[in-house]
């Protein structure tokens, strides 16, 4: 049986606070997503357009569905919107079809998975997540990475193997907990 989930659920109640707790889980994700298809000049636009969209058909949320699909599902709509309304470019049809996969979820979920993974590595001791970033998110080698955080390079070797396996593990308790109260993984 699936559980409600609370911040969707006080979303959908129209609780404001909730709309901005909302924004602080998602917002920076959402953002990431759009700067890569509507480009860095529109994103924060789009973003703007989507929040007040999320506000708008809170009503319409059903809180027993994941809120970052939801969430996303709305950003990608805004995002086709404004490659559409661009004149006189043509929008390709890869880049749309790169956009909203076979039916568009596959893309909102791969979002929503980021979301969850990023508060999962925020809470890793901060040597271990910084090492992850640099490695997966601005594609470093550990010897580019050593050599940025003056550190020996086994140094490196050791925090990225024990941050990931910690990665794993808060993820996976996440999951498992997400699943025991019968929500979204926070």
């Amino acid at each position: 049986m699936e559980a409600v989930d609370v911040l969707g659920a006080r979303l959908h109640n129209g609780d404001e606070s909730a709309l901005e707790e909302c924004y602080a889980q998602f917002g920076p994700t959402v953002l990431a997503y759009l700067r890569r298809h509507v480009g860095v000049d529109d994103a924060e636009d789009v973003l703007q357009r989507t929040f007040l969209d999320v506000w708008r058909s809170a009503a319409r949320y059903d809180p027993m569905q994941p809120l970052a699909g939801w969430v996303f599902t709305i950003a990608r709509r805004r995002a086709i919107d404004t490659l559409r309304g661009r004149r006189p470019t043509v929008v390709s049809v890869d880049v749309l079809r790169d956009l909203v996969g076979e039916d568009g979820r596959e893309m909102a979920e791969r979002f929503a998975w980021a979301a969850d993974l990023r508060a999962a590595l925020a809470r890793l001791p901060e040597a271990q997540r910084r090492t992850l970033e640099l490695a997966y998110f601005e594609d470093r080698t550990q010897r580019e990475i050593a050599r940025l955080l003056d550190v020996p390079l086994g140094t490196v070797k050791a925090r990225m193997a024990r941050g990931t396996r910690a990665l794993g593990e808060l993820m996976v308790n996440d999951t498992v907990a997400a699943n025991e109260r019968g929500g979204e993984v926070e």
